[in-house]
């Protein structure tokens, strides 16, 4: 017997022992979806001036697309980088530079729109903060929902409070949850006017909501240990969020991480603890959330450290190994 066939999570079809995002949308689409990865030039909150400046302490162009352009052209241009990899059903533009929901509503609501009537698109993404999310904006994304599937990432990093004001995130976690409250009262509202769809599209039982929430995780954040990394994957538990990201803290050239790490007063995770904390996150997590990564990447480039995250199949590998070794799953924890 392979670890395939003995595998007992549900919602798989491999020996991966969580819900890939491939697989996800491979059940709701019924074949390959890409992501193409777009900036419509957004700034952020805690870099302008409005809550901070400099943005947090690991940014470098707010994970930029490399495509320039308009985003029209951005969108051909992923599309074709695809389909040199895959032979994709569909496209995901993805709306991932800098916080997507802060500028001017009516010119963002003009992009997410015209975004959704791309050819060949069958889902957006759309990347921000939690505190930015004001009335006019949630009810864009409302009706965003209603026209064509929806996910809104959060990025949290970290749910404790002194790490956050220690890398400049300027805000709290009691503030992720307020704008993460609202904007599930949103999506809950759509999903019910879209309950018979979600029945249609489900795969071994899960729900194929309309508009999901993802929440974006950092491991490795300075000052931080298992412990701490490990309460933030409970408090995002709790949330019980569509989709969870979970990533590497890089250190990137030209970043205020970057002096630190240089000076010796910061040290990046090594991957045996990597790896051992994801899976202990991995247990802890709902098991119908889909885990839309589990580490990242960084221009080669800019990459200064740990070198070994730049070898992503072999940190996922690692995972899969780790998690079979326990005889583990994800959501094997979840709620105890």
């Amino acid at each position: 017997m392979t670890q395939r066939e003995t595998n007992p999570y549900p919602y798989t079809d491999s020996n991966k022992r969580y819900m890939t995002y491939d697989w996800y949308l491979k059940a709701r689409f019924g074949g390959k979806a890409a992501r193409v990865a777009l900036d419509q030039g957004c700034t952020c909150p805690n870099i302008d001036g409005t809550k901070g400046f400099g943005g947090c302490m690991f940014c470098k162009n707010g994970s930029a697309s490399s495509a320039g352009g308009s985003l029209d052209s951005q969108y051909e241009a992923g599309k074709a980088t695809a389909r040199e990899k895959w032979d994709p059903i569909g496209f995901i533009p993805y709306f991932q530079a800098h916080t997507n929901t802060y500028g001017d509503p009516a010119a963002l609501s003009r992009a997410f729109n015209r975004a959704a009537e791309w050819p060949d698109a069958v889902m957006l993404s759309i990347a921000t903060r939690p505190d930015a999310l004001g009335e006019e904006m949630t009810g864009t994304l409302t009706r965003l929902a209603r026209k064509i599937p929806l996910t809104v990432e959060l990025g949290l990093q970290t749910s404790d409070d002194e790490t956050a004001r220690r890398i400049n995130r300027c805000h709290s976690f009691a503030q992720f949850r307020e704008g993460y409250e609202k904007l599930r009262r949103a999506a809950d509202k759509v999903n019910g006017e879209f309950r018979r769809e979600e029945a249609k599209g489900d795969a071994r039982g899960l729900p194929m909501k309309r508009f999901q929430i993802g929440v974006h995780l950092i491991n490795g954040l300075p000052g931080e240990d298992r412990e701490t990394m490990l309460k933030t994957a409970r408090d995002t538990a709790a949330l019980c969020p569509d989709m969870v990201k979970i990533h590497l803290l890089h250190v990137l050239r030209g970043t205020r991480l970057a002096a630190l790490w240089e000076a010796g007063e910061y040290r990046p995770m090594e991957r045996e603890e990597y790896v051992s904390v994801v899976c202990d996150q991995l247990e802890l997590l709902p098991p119908e959330t889909v885990i839309g990564r589990v580490t990242g990447d960084a221009p080669e480039e800019e990459l200064l450290a740990p070198d070994w995250c730049a070898r992503k199949t072999e940190v996922a590998n690692e995972i899969d190994k780790e998690l079979f070794r326990r005889g583990s799953m994800q959501g094997a924890l979840y709620g105890r």
